[in-house]
């Protein structure tokens, strides 16, 4: 088993400005420690440079065991073979991208056959067709297809739940002894969450995890590694217990901050009062100087760390008064996907879309944004007034892709700058203005996407898991704002917590029926068909 020791470790931004600093912690062999924090903080700064993608401004990292790493998002543009690929060892990658072209250079110069013929041997040494092996489990388990019959399928064909599997059952599987999964719960449905809970349990692997679903947390976490104001502390206990030593951590750093205020004090009244009898008297100058340099080396310790600013995010939805009827479907069916199906959905009601990965939840919430974007039959009709405003699972929007924030929102809603910070700070984004779209965290993307719904003013908010990425603060917020919105909200979630709030439920199973239902399922004890 391996172990991640990280020491003093500091790292900057392209631009100059500390992200993180005096970062210290140690993974133990065997542990699996979860990375909380509010989004943007630098979780996944950390995981990148604990994986060697990103180097440290300052700090020593250290690991053994080799490391398997789960990233955030997943391109779509790779093979099923290229993504497992893309969790594999090192050594496997490179002796597979010789192996490619040692093949490539055969069909053109057939003399080339020895140096195939070692590419081979290569990528045998370095346990390539031993992977393959594994990954045909994978590939079974997670998609219900041998590896030979999926390996040049497109991800992008897949599903989000379906790509986290797949990718979680080639690490948890593989030599690798210390795993750095980025979100590996996103996307994943509720089965799929018990079942990663489930494993990272039962797993030898040393974990460090970043996952803002509370229950995976307190199921699978033994020990919380907070990231903020830059930093690190690490509670010992798992999260059931967090809570409470974060406000009891949050109590002892206000104690120590007022006392060192009250001895600041003291000493400055105690250098003025012996300031005033020095002048008065030459037995008290030695004295007057003890105090002044004592204050001197007071002041240059410097105070306590202050407490961590709570986050104030506040989300303003508007909406607006639209038709009774805000969503009708008739004998509906998204091809190949659902059966036909009927649902009228009023004006101010919370639906919840819950069912398995792969089973038409995202392309029905698309067919409502844009109906020409996704086949099928029947009708889908919006009623008077209904505008709707699309949140994007994935976070790809070309649209808003090498575009800053302050950009998207002056050019695309005409609005002063002035009035894009005001409202980009009032989502805790103002200090990304100048940022690439694709540069934010995956949570800063998320709240960037709401607050442009928010300006669009829709009066349907259709949310495709909204809060996969947002930090806990984060998603209290949208919940708070989705309380207060006079609209209509259509919203695709595994959440559990988050869909507890919603007035009913439209379940999309495997087998294609979609049915409502007045509770969610895990409160129905019809778990098994989600």
């Amino acid at each position: 088993m391996g172990h991640i020791d990280v020491s003093d470790l500091a790292y900057a931004l392209p631009d100059g400005r500390p992200l993180l600093h005096d970062v210290s912690f140690r993974v133990g062999r065997g542990a699996r420690a979860a990375l909380v924090g509010p989004n943007g903080g630098g979780k996944t700064t950390l995981l990148r440079i604990i994986a060697g993608d990103l180097t440290p401004s300052d700090g020593t990292v250290a690991s053994t065991g080799g490391l398997g790493v789960m990233r955030q998002f997943t391109p779509d543009d790779k093979t099923v073979r290229e993504l497992l690929l893309s969790v594999a060892p090192p050594e496997v990658r490179a002796a597979s991208a010789a192996l490619a072209q040692a093949e490539a250079a055969l069909s053109e110069a057939p003399d080339s056959q020895l140096a195939y013929a070692e590419a081979i041997s290569e990528f045998t040494d370095a346990g390539g067709y031993d992977l393959e092996v594994v990954w045909d489990a994978c590939t079974t388990l997670a998609l219900g297809l041998p590896y030979e019959a999926v390996r040049d399928r497109r991800a992008g064909t897949l599903s989000g739940g379906e790509q986290k599997r797949l990718m979680l059952e080639a690490l948890l599987r593989g030599p690798d002894e210390v795993l750095l999964l980025d979100e590996p719960d996103n996307y994943l449905d509720i089965p799929g969450k018990e079942w990663l809970e489930e494993r990272l349990r039962a797993t030898t692997k040393t974990v460090l995890l970043v996952s803002h679903d509370r229950r995976l947390l307190a199921g699978a976490a033994d020990r919380i590694i907070t990231v903020e104001s830059g930093t690190t502390w690490v509670h010992g206990g798992g999260f059931t217990t967090y809570a409470d030593a974060r406000r009891d951590r949050a109590a002892r750093m206000d104690e120590l901050r007022r006392r060192w205020d009250d001895e600041h004090a003291r000493l400055r009244r105690l250098v003025h009062t012996l300031r005033q009898r020095a002048a008065a008297s030459d037995a008290v100058a030695s004295s007057y100087q003890a105090a002044r340099t004592r204050l001197a080396r007071f002041e240059a310790a410097g105070p306590p760390e202050p407490p961590p600013r709570p986050q104030n995010i506040r989300v303003r939805l508007r909406g607006g008064r639209t038709g009774k009827r805000a969503v009708t479907c008739e004998d509906l069916a998204l091809d190949g996907l659902t059966r036909p199906f009927g649902l009228e959905v009023w004006y101010g009601e919370r639906i919840a879309v819950l069912g398995a990965n792969g089973s038409g939840k995202s392309q029905f919430l698309r067919l409502l944004a844009d109906p020409s974007t996704v086949p099928h039959r029947g009708a889908a009709k919006l009623g008077a007034r209904v505008v709707p405003g699309h949140f994007v699972q994935t976070h790809t929007r070309p649209d808003l892709r090498d575009r800053s924030p302050d950009e998207i929102i002056t050019a695309d809603f005409g609005v002063t700058l002035n009035d894009a910070m005001r409202a980009l700070a009032r989502y805790e984004l103002a200090r990304t203005r100048g940022q690439a779209f694709q540069t934010l965290s995956g949570g800063q993307q998320a709240r960037l996407q709401i607050l442009l719904l928010e300006l669009s003013g829709c009066t349907l908010l259709l949310l495709d898991e909204p809060t996969d990425n947002l930090d806990l603060a984060s998603a209290q917020a949208l919940q708070d704002g989705l309380t207060a919105y006079k609209g209509t909200v259509l919203a695709v979630t595994h959440d559990r917590w988050f869909a507890e709030d919603f007035d009913r439920y439209l379940v999309f199973d495997p087998d294609g029926a979609v049915r409502q239902q007045a509770t969610p399922m895990w409160q129905c004890g019809d778990r098994a068909r989600e």
